[in-house]
């Protein structure tokens, strides 16, 4: 690993699987200095890191000041990257050097592009920015406000929203997939890879993935949540293209507003971006915009 440009006194090596309470840690550290709040989990990066098809050590790096992780940087799939700089490390180029190694990972794996989401107006921010990255994307984190009272949305006649079975997991993973492929510029994830990120993501309960079934008993639309602290966080929606227009997707989300605060949820959130145009839909059942971001991104010779 060329460690030119890496401050004197500072170390650096791949990560494993066993450095991810220090990567969630320095996440965390700067989320609170950027955001005011800590949005990250350690069940994020555990369960990202367990898919089948990512292999820890060759797609990140990590920097250390003796035994202490202060930055790291890593490339999932093609060219979604993440990196996070510790606040009491930053000013010493540490960001830079790891925007530089994110882009010899993405190189090596073939990759003409690679991007990662930052705070809009964050040091992140303008240090790409500074680096030449572009912008791809916004996106924004929203939230029901507390106490908000969100009118029950029927479906229409021969439809059922439930728990999904172990069974119908398949038919979500392809209702989910199919959707996002419409607007996302993406392989389509394996079901090893959504199995291992949802069923597998620690702290995982049945009742977290919601379905809606049509009258032929097909899945037709889902909602996939996750709880932390005292929130529901619906990390992913989706409805089939021949089934929108019904209300499915608005009926989703009451229900898992309800859900969560039937499991002790006193925060309901979730994130949308640019490219879905979604945002709408959520502020009609009365989400606001909490935090806002850009991904932004760079052109690899």
């Amino acid at each position: 690993m060329d460690l030119t440009g890496l401050p004197e006194g500072l170390t650096a090596r791949p990560l494993t699987t066993a450095d991810a309470s220090a990567v969630h840690e320095a996440i965390a550290a700067q989320e609170l200095v950027d955001l005011g709040s800590v949005e990250i989990e350690e069940a994020d990066i555990v369960s990202d890191w367990a898919k089948p098809s990512h292999d820890v050590p060759s797609s990140s790096v990590g920097v250390f000041d003796g035994d202490l992780l202060v930055g790291y940087a890593e490339v999932m799939g093609a060219d979604r990257g993440d990196a996070a700089v510790r606040p009491s490390h930053r000013g010493r180029g540490i960001g830079t050097w790891l925007a530089h190694r994110m882009q010899e990972i993405a190189r090596a794996r073939g990759s003409r592009v690679v991007g990662m989401p930052v705070p809009v107006g964050s040091p992140g921010d303008r240090l790409l920015e500074q680096l030449g990255y572009r912008v791809r994307w916004h996106s924004w984190v929203l939230e029901l406000p507390p106490g908000a009272e969100v009118a029950p949305r029927p479906l229409p006649d021969g439809y059922a929203l439930s728990v999904a079975t172990p069974e119908q997991h398949r038919e979500v993973w392809t209702v989910v997939e199919d959707a996002f492929l419409e607007w996302s510029e993406r392989d389509r994830e394996s079901w090893e890879d959504f199995h291992a990120s949802v069923v597998g993501r620690p702290g995982f309960e049945p009742w977290h993935v919601r379905v809606v079934t049509g009258p032929d008993g097909a899945v037709v639309g889902t909602a996939v949540l996750s709880m932390y602290e005292q929130a529901v966080f619906i990390s992913r929606l989706a409805v089939a293209r021949a089934e929108r227009g019904r209300g499915l997707a608005q009926a989703l989300l009451v229900d898992a507003f309800g859900a969560g605060r039937a499991h002790g949820a006193t925060k309901s959130e979730l994130s949308t971006d640019s490219r879905t145009g979604a945002l709408s839909l959520y502020e009609k059942v009365g989400m606001v915009v909490r935090d806002s971001w850009v991904n932004r991104c760079i052109d690899l010779d």
